[in-house]
């Protein structure tokens, strides 16, 4: 009796190789371009002349100032939205979830650009409730402080989730234990929750320090005008005055961004070391503590805080957009759609950002889940010993800064491809493939959620019965996955149909992207025509996020960032 083909494994023969492949060509090669760059650059003695200028040193220290205090301001917002949604018997959790990661998902250049719109004597919306400064008042934004307070809001989300997760795993049987033994709540959340919730407070501020770290989009728009500039910004000014050195000079910028971030991350682990922070009893439930006369009050300050940092600066992006020009009091007579008018029907740029970025998000979406559902159902069911490794290499561009790996693909398609002698660069191809790199991760994680769900069983009947892969594939998995895969597109689309920080150095002419052009349009002046465009941006991921609400309990725990 012949044995049946793979019978001890249920994966074809070229999965591996078609898995590898891609975690080569999206992780391995643009990465290690990029660090072969910077090495041989640093033997041919350009180290010494990038790190003798004092402009690169300013760069740093405004790098690490605006990061640490942006990681500071997200830590006490999101650690105390955290903390009160999960703990605390607060109404209208769900709604004051889903908005506070509402600042998160809009670009950060819209974030910006809504709280100029909000702040400052040119102000459209003080202007017309007769608030704004005196003409002359400096824009308070345009400043170190101003770029850390955006940075917090941008990213104190990124806390919230990362605690939030924590305290639904503390152990309800230990919390009740201090309650029996006499533990009045402060005690209880002083002397038990809190210091079990450390590894998510450590792990929420290392994610916000590195993504401060590699934000474009806040400090390009607050920044760039007042001379204050970070290393990502650094790097486009350097694309922007291109020499003969330059790409010498930005490998080496990326490699200190990419340093710093590093270094975010090991800090977290350092802060964790020699702490024990196992967790024994049932988990999943926290206790929800009592506020009485107090939840009147809390519930008014979260609403106020939402009020500040995510309706007020909208309100201003849409006042902003009303107005016939930047600084003009929007009023009865003022209000004009001429912005709208003119971004939609008039501007040919922005007709080609908008085809460009819904047909780059949609074909990264869709192009990325194909390459994703076989390599989750690699990673879940193979039984490789390179599978942890491969997932690892998965992961690592998209918890890069996206500058660096914008620079990472310049370096290499800047020549023709080898072979076939085509070249990409400045092509709508080279952003494609680097939105490839960049969110393979977001799109692998929701299948990967997924596979570890189903049955095996199921699978392992069929391949019994005969059933090859393909059938197998076809008939039973993709079936099953569908709800993730589904998350998974909405996730990428919404993701990169925002995305400016690796658009921002791949873009040519005809090649904007939505992101690229908001930021041209502010840069040239057009502040309302920028405000018009980022007020239809975020009508766009307010209709994603709901969507993704509406699929939320038909997809696996964890796939929608704001749901328990």
């Amino acid at each position: 009796m012949t044995r049946p083909k793979n019978q001890g494994n249920s994966q074809p023969r070229w999965l591996f190789p078609f898995v590898v492949t891609v975690i080569f060509c999206l992780s391995v090669l643009p990465l290690g371009r990029l660090a072969v760059t910077g090495i041989v650059s640093a033997m041919q003695g350009g180290a010494h002349q990038l790190l003798s200028d004092p402009a690169l040193w300013q760069a740093v220290y405004d790098t690490l100032t605006t990061s640490f205090f942006g990681m500071i301001a997200a830590v006490v917002l999101g650690g105390g939205f955290a903390l009160l949604l999960t703990l605390f018997d607060v109404r209208g959790k769900a709604a004051l979830g889903f908005l506070f990661m509402l600042p998160t998902m809009i670009p950060p250049q819209v974030t910006a650009l809504s709280w100029i719109g909000m702040t400052g004597p040119s102000s459209t919306l003080l202007k017309a409730l007769g608030l704004a400064p005196p003409l002359g008042s400096p824009q308070p934004l345009y400043s170190i402080g101003g770029i850390a307070l955006l940075y917090g809001v941008q990213n104190a989300a990124l806390v919230y989730l990362s605690l939030r997760a924590g305290l639904l795993a503390l152990p309800r049987d230990g919390v009740e234990a201090a309650r029996l033994s006499g533990a009045s709540s402060w005690q209880v959340l002083k002397d038990v929750i809190l210091p079990l919730s450390l590894p998510g407070f450590a792990a929420g501020a290392a994610i916000a320090f590195v993504s401060c770290v590699g934000n474009f989009g806040i400090p390009a728009i607050l920044g760039i005008p007042a001379s204050i500039y970070t290393l990502p910004t650094l790097i486009y000014s350097k694309f922007s005055s291109f020499g003969p050195g330059t790409f010498a000079d930005v490998s080496l910028l990326s490699a200190m961004i990419a340093i710093l971030s590093v270094a975010g991350l090991a800090v977290e682990e350092r802060v964790l070391r020699g702490r024990d922070y196992r967790v024994i009893g049932l988990s999943g439930q926290v206790a929800v503590f009592r506020l009485g006369s107090w939840r009147w009050f809390a519930e008014i300050a979260l609403w106020l805080t939402i009020l500040i940092i995510l309706v007020m600066p909208l309100t201003a992006l849409v006042a902003s957009s009303l107005a016939p020009a930047y600084g003009v009091p929007l009023s009865s007579s003022t209000a004009t759609i001429q912005a709208y008018e003119e971004i939609l029907f008039r501007q040919t740029v922005t007709r080609t950002a908008f085809t460009n970025s819904v047909t780059l998000s949609l074909t990264t979406a869709f192009g990325l889940l194909a390459a994703t559902v076989l390599t989750g159902y690699f990673l879940v069911r193979g039984r490789s010993r390179f599978a942890p490794v491969i997932g690892a290499l998965a992961e690592i561009p998209y918890a890069l800064p996206g500058i660096v790996l914008a620079v990472a693909f310049i370096l290499v398609f800047a020549a023709p491809v080898p072979v076939i002698g085509i070249s990409i660069y400045g092509t709508i191809w080279i952003i494609l493939i680097a939105y490839f790199s960049s969110f393979f991760a977001v799109s692998l994680k929701p299948v990967m959620s997924a596979f570890r769900q189903l049955d095996p069983s199921l699978e392992e009947a069929a391949r019994l019965s005969g059933a090859r892969f393909g059938r197998r594939l076809a008939d039973i998995l993709v079936p099953l996955v569908a709800p993730a895969a589904g998350a998974s597109v909405i996730l990428v689309f919404l993701i990169a149909c925002n995305e400016l920080t690796i658009s921002a150095l791949l873009w040519s002419a005809g090649t904007q992207t939505l992101g690229v052009v908001i930021y041209n349009l502010d840069d040239s002046g057009s502040f309302n025509l920028a405000s018009a465009l980022s007020v239809l941006v975020v009508i766009m991921v307010v209709v994603m996020m709901l969507a993704l609400e509406l699929m939320a309990k038909r997809l696996p725990k964890g796939v929608v960032p704001w749901r328990s």
